[in-house]
């Protein structure tokens, strides 16, 4: 379920806006995550807006994007709370968030938040060479990584691009045979080691129950 970037649950019946609620702002490849926990949890006080999943092809255009879903919805909460990491804006986000006073979840990218930073952290000089995808990231493999790389018309490239690289590492978020076998064919592909590391929801879900 994706809510387009001027909708949030209250406007579609499920949550009443006012005192004490709180407006996630998130990236819409974390939508699917962010509902299995408020679902799970029972926190109905937590509505949901998404931007964009492809904003992550132009990292630039996210502080501005944010800045302008926070201006739209202050009035109608007492909390907002972005959910995103700095996710390639080169802390220009964070400098966003903290001048427009809301919070946002803490590491350098959901790869980051989803594994937990602090163990993401322990083990990233050892893995330069590894690229990463999420549960997300395997469903919308062709739409965010094939063809945006434009390895479906030019399949040559893929040895350009990822010469470098010696395994992908699939962050799973949750049990699921069918993407866990999509991820290795997403490794084959590529022509790179698969590796399936579960991560759960790492530190995504923490940072909500703040809330």
């Amino acid at each position: 379920m994706f809510l387009p970037d001027d909708r949030t649950l209250t406007e579609t019946g499920l949550a009443p806006a006012g005192r004490g609620k709180v407006l996630l702002i998130a990236c819409g490849a974390l939508a699917r995550e962010i509902l299995d926990l408020r679902a799970a949890n029972g926190w109905d006080h937590l509505d949901l807006t998404c931007l964009p999943a492809n904003l992550h092809l132009y990292p630039d255009r996210i502080p501005a994007a944010v800045r302008d879903a926070v201006a739209r919805h202050r009035d109608a909460y007492e909390t907002i709370f972005v959910v995103y990491a700095d996710c390639g804006t080169g802390g220009l986000l964070q400098a966003a968030c903290a001048e427009m006073g809301v919070g946002l979840v803490e590491g350098p990218h959901c790869y980051s938040f989803f594994e937990g930073n602090d163990r993401f952290a322990a083990h990233a000089e050892d893995e330069f060479t590894a690229f990463y995808l999420t549960d997300f990231l395997v469903r919308q493999f062709d739409a965010f990584v094939w063809k945006p790389m434009g390895l479906d018309r030019y399949p040559e490239l893929r040895d350009a691009y990822f010469d470098n690289y010696t395994k992908l590492v699939y962050q799973a978020q949750t049990d699921d045979p069918a993407l866990t076998a999509k991820a290795e064919d997403c490794a084959n592909r590529l022509g790179l080691a698969f590796e399936r590391r579960f991560t759960g929801y790492g530190d995504l879900a923490p940072a909500l129950a703040r809330l």
